[in-house]
């Protein structure tokens, strides 16, 4: 669904709504846009459109850029996608471009990040304050990555609670697309932080005091999801090479079982075979004949049994 929306603070309150014409001041959100509404805000904006469509590129790496008083900054943010009834993780480039006039970003899909904006889950968050509300996007971002990653160690912990019965793939393969996860999440935070790292230093950001707390607090949420991604795809690869021996050994121990179990039961059916033939045999005249064959099998099955318990075959 394509989709273009506009807001701005209500006159004499604090409070976002959303508008219908774009002007200045206001907050121009792009979801899938379609060329059509990319012309449009570029018509009305004067923004260049490689800069619109720059979030448009699923493979966009986080980056700033700069161009006639437009900057244009590009984060990856986290996304969830749900796929078979199970959750799969991934990362999606996200578009914040601002001038003296309007803020506009830009993104492939309804974003959870700026959806607390949406519905005004964000203290203290004002349009109009263009270098705060770029900060309190950064923030929320890392803070997602925060709440995804416990997400993803629970759903972990959860597989793990079946490692030990496990036979099958299917935990396995469910815990190489987490680690898969992980990879994409630390990836993209790693980028991040760069970018949040160069804002820091661009002088074509306006700075303010009261703000610089806030970006303080940026840089040490992201960096704590970077710490949290790289220790939980260090636990989670130690526990997928455990998970892939107790596969292998639960394997073997169903093998060993049904060896244990051929073998007893091919000792029956030898001595059988063996009076089953329609040739002369010993004892056939004999009235228990087939009682005492049962002895013989008996006689020589509980040895086996004694043997094999004691070496642990079953």
């Amino acid at each position: 669904m394509r989709m273009l929306n506009i807001y701005a603070m209500e006159s004499g309150k604090r409070e976002l709504v959303e508008v219908t014409d774009i002007a200045p001041g206001v907050w121009i959100n792009l979801e899938n846009p379609s060329d059509r509404e990319i012309e449009q805000v570029f018509e009305e904006t004067g923004i260049p459109e490689d800069m619109l469509k720059a979030a448009l590129d699923e493979e966009e790496r986080a980056h700033i850029d700069y161009e006639d008083g437009v900057t244009l900054i590009v984060i990856d943010i986290p996304v969830i996608n749900e796929e078979k009834g199970e959750y799969v993780y991934s990362t999606l480039p996200l578009a914040v471009i601002y001038s003296d006039k309007y803020f506009v970003t830009v993104c492939l899909r309804e974003t959870s990040v700026l959806g607390d904006f949406i519905n005004r889950a964000v203290r203290n968050f004002d349009v109009n304050k263009r270098t705060r509300f770029l900060y309190q996007v950064l923030y929320v971002n890392a803070t997602k990555y925060l709440h995804y990653l416990k997400m993803i160690d629970r759903t972990a912990s959860r597989i793990q609670q079946s490692l030990h019965r496990s036979l099958k793939n299917t935990e396995l393969i469910k815990l190489l697309d987490l680690d898969k996860a992980l990879v994409y999440f630390s990836t993209s935070l790693s980028s991040n932080q760069v970018v949040i790292d160069r804002i820091r230093k661009l002088s074509v950001i306006k700075h303010y005091e009261d703000d610089n707390d806030l970006l303080d607090d940026v840089i040490i949420e992201n960096k704590q999801a970077i710490e949290m991604a790289y220790i939980h795809r260090e636990v989670l690869s130690g526990t997928m090479d455990a998970f892939a021996s107790v596969i292998s050994n639960n394997q073997n121990i169903v093998m060993k079982l049904l060896t244990a179990i051929t073998i007893l039961l091919t000792i029956p059916t030898l001595i059988s075979s063996l009076w089953g033939m329609n040739v002369y045999v010993p004892m056939q005249d004999l009235p228990y004949a087939f009682w005492i064959i049962v002895g013989i099998i008996v006689a020589i099955l509980v040895p086996v049994v004694i043997i094999m318990v004691r070496k642990r075959m079953f």
